[in-house]
């Protein structure tokens, strides 16, 4: 059986792009998987690492208003469908799943016209436009959020690495924290805004180093490659870095985490327990806020918006949670009880069901 996984960009995508791609493996060693990405994405260092074959085509943006750029969607797209033509007669799937993005407008419809049989998933509670077209034609529609508003959605959850869905904070909290330097005692902040950080999280909780010492809080911060943060010097641990590879170690270090609320933030922390602080990134479709609001509604973050998010509210409100445990036990225990751990073999038991299948 051959597989064609069309998504790409960021790690929205490509992280449960890979998870579904592993979950297949386990099922089926003998499957056969190629990848759909785009020359600019981060699928380009991800997919090869993690060992699948990637196939590259012209990304077809979908711009949200009108202008220029929308008018050059037609001639983009065209191009795009022509060089996935390519990708489909020489890999000859059985089946093609898309995770939304650039790439999977031109992979469903080249699948369509290739009368394929097309798997969906999307990540967000809001669907993208691609995804909302590829609903159309797909015979299985997975989502990652209850209530998404997709034709046929079933709702599975969103396919996270196995680091993920398999860790045991409690038990490798002091491996972890030693790996990283910091005290295995004190309460643990963990901030991160995600695989390309995000400024109002780094100025706002770097801003609020002397509250987070003066309770005892010490702070791994996730700046992202090209993020910095300047806390001042405290005598209580605050550690930045541009990027961890290993984001089980610092899920497990930590006892609270900010970050933004995209699919993947948001069904990580909660999947392993981990209470949060959520801050929708201010574009967009507002898709990042319904991402969050589930797990916020059961108990188990906080929710406040980026323009809201200051050192002054981080002082006031983030140090006094950090080192309530009592309070961070229940956010976890609610946060853990909504999300799915096992959404990538989900997705996968309908990848391999849709195989073959007539479009």
């Amino acid at each position: 059986m051959r597989v064609l996984l069309a998504g790409g960009g960021t790690a929205g995508h490509t992280s449960p792009l890979i998870a579904t791609a592993d979950a297949l493996r386990r099922l089926d060693p003998d499957v056969e998987i190629t990848c759909l990405g785009t020359p600019r994405g981060l699928e380009n260092r991800v997919v090869p690492e993690a060992g699948y074959p990637l196939e590259l085509v012209p990304p077809v943006p979908l711009p949200r208003k009108p202008g220029v750029d929308l008018l050059k969607v037609p001639a983009r797209l065209r191009r795009a469908v022509r060089a996935t033509y390519d990708v489909l007669d020489r890999v000859r799937p059985d089946v093609v799943v898309g995770y939304g993005g650039y790439v999977s407008m031109p992979a469903y419809l080249a699948a369509r016209r290739r009368s394929l049989p097309v798997v969906v998933h999307e990540q967000n509670a809001l669907p993208g436009l691609a995804n909302k077209a590829g609903a159309r034609i797909a015979l299985r529609v997975a989502v990652s959020f209850p209530d998404t508003p997709l034709r046929g959605a079933e709702y599975v959850g969103l396919p996270i690495r196995r680091m993920i869905s398999t860790l045991d904070r409690p038990a490798l909290r002091a491996e972890a924290r030693a790996s990283f330097g910091l005290d295995p005692d004190r309460p643990t902040l963990l901030v991160t805004g995600g695989s390309q950080g995000a400024r109002r999280l780094n100025e706002s909780v770097s801003g609020a180093a002397r509250a987070l010492a003066d309770a005892g809080v010490q702070v791994l911060h996730v700046v992202g490659p090209q993020g910095e943060a300047t806390p001042e010097r405290t005598d209580v641990p605050y550690l930045t870095v541009p990027f961890v590879d290993r984001m089980d170690l610092a899920y497990a270090a930590a006892d609270l985490v900010v970050c933004r609320a995209g699919a993947s933030s948001v069904t990580e922390a909660a999947a392993v327990g981990l209470p949060a602080v959520f801050v929708p990134l201010p574009i967009g479709n507002g898709e990042q806020e319904l991402n969050a609001r589930p797990v916020v509604d059961a108990g188990g973050a906080l929710l406040v918006a980026d323009g809201a998010l200051t050192p002054e509210w981080v002082a006031a409100t983030v140090p006094a949670l950090a080192i309530d445990a009592d309070r961070l036990a229940a956010m976890g225990a609610a946060a853990a009880s909504l999300i799915p751990r096992d959404a990538d073999e989900q997705l996968a038991r309908i990848v391999l069901e849709t195989a073959g299948q007539p479009r």
